[in-house]
C-alpha cells in the first residue's frame, strides 16, 4: 500500500541519524522480582484483552452503520457516529477502570469520571459534526480530488490543536500551574541552558486528582509550547530521578519533536487520504468513510510507534548523559514500573504493534551502556 511505504520513508527521514547502539539486553528478573513481574502481568494482560474487546465493539457498531448509514444532515451524521463510537464501549472502559481502581491506580471517584466522560463525549460531538460537514463538503465539491483538499485540511487542523490544545482543551479536564520558584524549577532552568533550548512554561498538572501514575510530557507549538510534570511524579520521586525526566523532555524541545511528528502527517497524509478514497469509493456515507480511515491508519500507526520508539531512546540516551546519573535512571524506570503497574518486558508482538516507548528493559540496558553508574 501506498500510504504504509509513504510512511516508512517518513519514519526513515525523521528517524534520529545519531542514536545509541542496541545495548546488551538484560533480564528482567536481575530488577524485578518474580512477584513484582507476576503483578504487573496479571494486571495488564486482562486490560489488554478489554482494550481489544472496545476496538470489536466500536468494529461492530461501525460495519452496522456502513450497512446502514445514519439518514441525518451530515453535521448530525457526524455528531452521532462520534457520540455512539465512544458510548458503545462504555461498559468495558468501566470494567476497565474498575480493575485499575482495585490496585490503587485511579484516585477519581466514579462521579467525577462520569463528569469527565461528558465532557468528552460533547467536545467529541462538535468535532465530529465539523470534521462530517466539512468531509461532506469536500467530497461534494471535488469528487475525484476531495482526498486531496482533505489531507492538506487534516494537517491543518492538527497543527490548530497542537498549538490551541494546551490552551484550550487541556484546561477542561485539568489545572496547570506554573512550577513553583525552588530546586526543581533551577534545575528545569539549568538543564535547559545547558541544551540551549527556549523550555517556553513549566508547568505541572493535577494528575493526582484522577491517578497515582507519575508522568510528564512536552506539548504544544511556539507560544504554546510547555513542558508539563505530573504531581505525581514530583511528589514521589527523587530529585535526580525527576532531572533526568526533565532532561528527557528537553531532548524533545531540542530536536523540536512536536514539529517533527506533524511533519510526518503531512508526508503521509496525501497518500493516506488517497487509500481512503480509493476504499470507501465513490460518493461514499460518513460510516464507510470511517472504516476506510480506520483500516489504513492502522499499519500507519504501528509505523510512526517504530519512529516513536526510536526518539524515545535517542531522549533516553541525552538525559543519562546531560545529567550523567545513570544510575538515577534505572532506578527511576524501575520505580516507575512498580508504580504504575507496568509490564517490565512485554511481549515482542505486543510491543512492535503497540510500543510508543521502548520497553522498561530496554530503558535499563541503554542506562547500563551509557554510564558506568548504570549499574
Amino acid at each position: 500500500m501506498a500510504a504504509v511505504a509513504a510512511a516508512e520513508a517518513a519514519a526513515i527521514l525523521l528517524r534520529p541519524r545519531t542514536g545509541p547502539a542496541d545495548p546488551a539486553p538484560v533480564n528482567a528478573a536481575s530488577y524485578f522480582s518474580t512477584a513484582e513481574i507476576d503483578r504487573a502481568r496479571a494486571f495488564r494482560r486482562p486490560q489488554f484483552r478489554l482494550f481489544g474487546a472496545m476496538l470489536a465493539v466500536q468494529g461492530a457498531l461501525l460495519g452496522a452503520l456502513v450497512r446502514r448509514p445514519p439518514r441525518l444532515s451530515p453535521a448530525a451524521s457526524g455528531a452521532v457516529l462520534a457520540t455512539a463510537l465512544s458510548v458503545a464501549p462504555l461498559p468495558l472502559v468501566a470494567v476497565s477502570r474498575r480493575r485499575a481502581i482495585a490496585v490503587g491506580l485511579v484516585t477519581q471517584s466514579w462521579r467525577g469520571w462520569a463528569a469527565d466522560v461528558g465532557k468528552s463525549l460533547a467536545i467529541g460531538a462538535v468535532e465530529g459534526a465539523v470534521a462530517a460537514a466539512g468531509v461532506t463538503a469536500l467530497v461534494r465539491r471535488l469528487p475525484r480530488a476531495w482526498w486531496l483538499a482533505g489531507s492538506g485540511v487534516a494537517v491543518g487542523v492538527s497543527a490548530g490543536f497542537a498549538y490551541a490544545g494546551p490552551v484550550v482543551l487541556a484546561p477542561i479536564f485539568n489545572r496547570f500551574t506554573e512550577l513553583a520558584d525552588g530546586p526543581m524549577r533551577s534545575d528545569v532552568l539549568e538543564l535547559a541552558a545547558r541544551a540551549g533550548v527556549d523550555v517556553g512554561r513549566i508547568l505541572e498538572v493535577d494528575g493526582s486528582r484522577r491517578t497515582t501514575m507519575a508522568n510528564a510530557y512536552v506539548t504544544g507549538l511556539g507560544p504554546t509550547k510547555r513542558v508539563v510534570l505530573y504531581d505525581t511524579l514530583l511528589r514521589d520521586f527523587t530529585r535526580a530521578e525527576t532531572r533526568l525526566v526533565v532532561a528527557h523532555e528537553l531532548a524533545h524541545v531540542r530536536h523540536r519533536d512536536v514539529p517533527r511528528g506533524l511533519l510526518f502527517l503531512a508526508i503521509v497524509a496525501p497518500p493516506a487520504a488517497y487509500a481512503v478514497a480509493q476504499l470507501a469509493g465513490p460518493r461514499p456515507s460518513l460510516p464507510a468513510l470511517l472504516a476506510a480511515g480506520a483500516a489504513v491508519s492502522a499499519p500507519i500507526g504501528i509505523v510512526g510507534n517504530g519512529l516513536s520508539r526510536a526518539i524515545e531512546r535517542r531522549c533516553d540516551a541525552e538525559a543519562v548523559e546531560a545529567t550523567g546519573d545513570g544510575g538515577a535512571f534505572v532506578e527511576f524506570h524501575r520505580r516507575i514500573a512498580l508504580k504504575n503497574l507496568a509490564d517490565p518486558d512485554p511481549a515482542r508482538w505486543k510491543q512492535l504493534l503497540l510500543g510508543t516507548h521502548p520497553t522498561t528493559v530496554e530503558r535499563i540496558a541503554l542506562a547500563i551502556d551509557r554510564s558506568p553508574g548504570g549499574s
